[in-house]
Parts: structure tokens; sequence; C-alpha cells
């Protein structure tokens, strides 16, 4: 995921896959029938597919010649899987002093737990995000979302970027490591916060956020559901308008974005009798005419539907290798210079083998010594 983030920022991303196997995501099929991987398709677009065996002596020699070429080396794999195949970073930067060395593991690098595999569920359990879903008499349910993974890889590109500038303006490269379980510690920095500032785990969601009692939250109407998300005084009155109670806009027990837990308990069971009685699409539109902070609660089909969205490029239509026009993810970030370009095809598992080890300065000589090695 980071290094699709990057390749659509501009980077050229050659893939490096095991040979006849490739990348496991390759067999994560959308279900019976139908083999396509979404987790394949998501994060490979763009990139170009060399096989090779590192673990073999041509294999090996191949990556270093990559490894010489290349301004970023990045693997996830087990720490000190490279290490044990020859390419530790040391063994790296022995072959281009400024390369920047990013790697992702499931629970970092050093520590008693560093030598565990795991994959986003690992994250997201360990970091303390599951503790946070659902009612406090209900079950934890994992986010459904590889929400361990995306944060993660926003880490791995942001630590790549700061040192390719930290490169260009000393020609040090360096070592740039991220995890799962460090990611989910970042993301909730607010709430962990609270735990060292008050020694209380702040709790469960219970549709809304333990630590802002208010009208932040999700609530059920006639026909969905719609999120409400907080009611600062300047726009209190208006919400009482929205939702015709405007006896309400005088209580003092309600009014500021953060108000009393009993009262945000109160006003927490009013509005929720009161928003079932019309529609979402109604609740937005009154809401939206009295300027207030919400969203409905929208599915995946309903958020691929949304105007805003593509107009925005975070869906994008783009050409596949067969000339058909085809709708994908495009990129969060928005830039007035050097806009982001989606890939739209993920390649063959080796497709660019030979293509790729010429460029990077290999002869044919040396491709076939390589092939006869075992490498590819």
């Amino acid at each position: 995921m980071a290094t699709a983030l990057l390749h659509d920022l501009g980077a050229e991303v050659v893939k490096v896959e095991l040979p006849a196997i490739g990348d496991l995501a390759r067999y994560i099929g959308n279900g019976p029938g139908d083999p396509r991987s979404p987790y394949f398709e998501a994060c490979n677009r763009g990139k170009r597919s060399v096989t090779l065996d590192v673990r073999t002596d041509g294999g090996r020699r191949a990556m270093q010649t990559l490894v010489a070429w290349a301004d970023v080396l990045v693997s996830n794999f087990r720490p000190g899987t490279m290490d044990e195949w020859g390419l530790s970073y040391d063994d790296c930067r022995a072959v281009n002093e400024g390369i920047i060395y990013a790697t992702g593991s499931t629970f970092g690098p050093v520590g008693p737990d560093a030598p565990r595999e795991g994959a986003d569920l690992s994250g997201q359990a360990a970091g303390g995000m599951i503790s946070t879903t659902g009612l406090d008499d209900g079950d934890y349910t994992p986010v459904g979302a590889t929400v361990a993974d995306a944060t993660s890889s926003l880490t791995m590109a942001c630590g790549i970027l700061a040192a390719l500038l930290h490169r260009q303006r000393t020609g040090v490269g360096q070592r740039v490591d991220v995890s799962l379980l460090g990611g989910q510690i970042w993301a909730q920095a607010n709430e962990y916060t609270s735990l060292l500032l008050t020694g209380r785990v702040p709790g469960r969601s219970n549709r809304g956020h333990p630590l802002l009692p208010s009208l932040y939250g999700i609530f059920p109407t006639a026909d969905g559901w719609i999120a409400l998300v907080g009611c600062p005084a300047p726009l209190w009155p208006g919400f009482c308008r929205a939702i015709e109670r405007p006896d309400l806009a005088g209580d003092p027990r309600f009014t500021g974005l953060i108000i009393e837990d009993e009262s945000a308990r109160i006003l927490f069971e009013i509005v929720g009798n009161i928003l079932p009685q019309r529609t979402t699409a109604e609740w937005c539109q009154r809401l939206a005419t009295e300027r207030q902070r919400f969203a409905p609660v929208r599915t995946y089909d309903e958020v691929v539907a949304d105007p805003q969205a593509h107009q925005n490029g975070y869906f994008v239509q783009v050409p596949d290798r067969h000339g058909n026009t085809v709708t994908v993810v495009g990129s969060p970030i928005r830039l007035s210079a050097t806009p982001a370009t989606p890939g739209a095809s993920t390649p063959e598992l080796g497709e660019h083998t030979e293509e790729v080890l010429l460029e990077v300065g290999m002869t044919w000589e040396e491709i076939a010594a390589a092939r006869s090695d075992g490498a590819y």
C-alpha cells in the first residue's frame, strides 16, 4: 500500500516476487469462480513485476544490482529474514551508500514480539483498536477494513519521503522502520494520551466517542443511519430548528461542543427518538439548510456513486492494458503542480523481469547465468 501511494505520486516501483508463486495477495480472490484479487489489484496497479529467488546466488546478485540502482528498498518480511538472505541494511548500504531501506513488521523491529509474524488483524488487536469497537454490553468486532495496514502504509510512505529529503540535503541514506502495532498506537494518540494523563481507559465507542460527550455519534433514521459530528454553540439553535425542537435551544445543559456526560446521555436519547421519524435524505437536507456538521452513513456502493468522491479524484477512470476504461481508487492527495497519476493494470507474475534487469545494467549473459542458477 505504501509503494502504491508512492507510485501514484510519481515513483517507479519494481515489485520483486518469488518465481512461480509471487505475492500471496495474488491468491485472495473475490469468491468462488472469481479469481481476481481485490487486495492485489488495489495495491499493485502500475508496478512492474520481477521474479527473483534471492536465496540463490544468482538471485542475490541480481537483487544487489537492483539495490545499486534504486533509491528505496521496501520490504515487510518478518524481522531478520532479509538479513538471513544477505540483504540486511548493512549489506545493501555496502552496494548503495544512499539507499533508503524501509521495512514494515507486525510488532516492530526489536523486542520480544519482533520475530512474530502477523497481518492487519494483529495490529488492530495488539494496538487496542478492536477494544474501542461496539457497545459496552456487546462483543468486540474488528474494523471492517484493513485499517492497520493502511495506517502503517501511510507512516511508511511518510518515513520514506522524509528520508529522501534528508538524503537530498546530506547525501546520506538511512533505515526506516514502521509496524502495524506502531501505526495503530499512533492512530489513537488522542485516546492513549487520555489514558496516560488520567490512568483511565477511555472505553468503547458506544456509537460515538468516549472522550467526546456531546452530540457526536451515529443515529438511526427511518431508512438508515446518519452521523452527527458535534454541535458548537453557534450552531445549536439551527440544529434545534432542524429537528423541530426550538424549546431545546435555550436549555443550558446542551449548549456547547462538549457537555456533561449525563447531559450528553439525555441528549442522545432525545435525538435518538426524533431521527427515526424521517429518512436519511430528509435529515441531510434539513441539517444542510442549517449548516450543521453531519454525514450520512453510507455503504461502499453508495460511496462509489457519490459525485463528490469522483470530482475530488478519490475514484478515477483509467485505461487498462486492453484499452478498456476501468474505475479504480484514486489518490487521497491532490497536488497542484504534480498531480497524482494512478495506474490501471497490475503486472503478471515476472512480466518485466528481463526488461528491468537490462535497464539496471545487467547483460544478457549475466541474466542467462542468473536463470541457470535458479534465480528466476
